[in-house]
C-alpha cells in the first residue's frame, strides 16, 4: 500500500463531512434563531412581571395612588428601559398596544368588600418583530401581567 492511496481516503472524508455540514446548516440556523427568540420572549415575560409589580407597589401607597395611571406608568416605564423598544419612551398607551406606544399600563382601585382596598395595575407589552417560527412562535407578542398590591401595606 502506498501513501497515495490513504491521501484519497482522507479527501473522501472530507468531502462527506462538508456534505453533512451542508444538508445541516439550515437546521443548525432553525436552532439557533429559535433560541435567541424564545429568550428574547422570556426576557420580555420577566420585566413585564418586574414593572406590574413595582408599578403595583408604587400604587399601594394611598387610596389616591391607587388609581394613579399616569404615575404607574411613569415607574413600569423606568423598569423597562432595557427592553430595546421602550428606550426613550415617555408615555404609556391608553389601553392599548401599538408600534408607537408598545407600553400600555392602567391602574385600578378595588374594594374586596371587607374595607380593604387594593391596588390592581396590569401592563401589556408588544415586543419587537423578531423571526416567526411557524406553527410556534409568532414575530411578535403581547405581554400582559398584573399585579396587585393591599392599599396601606
Amino acid at each position: 500500500m502506498d501513501g497515495r492511496s490513504l491521501h484519497k481516503g482522507r479527501e473522501r472524508q472530507t468531502g462527506v463531512a462538508l456534505v453533512e455540514i451542508t444538508l445541516l446548516m439550515p437546521w443548525i440556523v432553525f436552532l439557533f434563531v429559535g433560541i435567541l427568540d424564545v429568550g428574547f420572549y422570556s426576557y420580555a415575560l420577566i420585566v413585564t412581571e418586574n414593572a406590574a409589580r413595582v408599578s403595583a407597589i408604587l400604587a399601594s401607597a394611598s387610596i389616591a395612588a391607587s388609581s394613579d395611571s399616569l404615575s404607574a406608568c411613569t415607574v413600569a416605564l423606568q423598569e423597562m428601559n432595557s427592553l430595546p423598544n421602550t428606550v426613550g419612551l415617555t408615555t404609556c398607551g391608553a389601553g392599548t398596544v401599538t408600534t408607537s406606544a408598545p407600553v400600555s399600563v392602567q391602574a385600578t382601585s378595588i374594594d374586596n368588600g371587607n374595607g380593604d382596598i387594593s391596588s390592581r395595575v396590569t401592563v401589556i407589552y408588544l415586543t419587537l418583530p423578531m423571526i416567526p417560527i411557524p406553527g410556534i412562535l409568532p414575530s411578535q407578542m403581547t405581554v400582559s401581567r398584573a399585579s396587585e398590591v393591599r392599599v396601606g401595606s
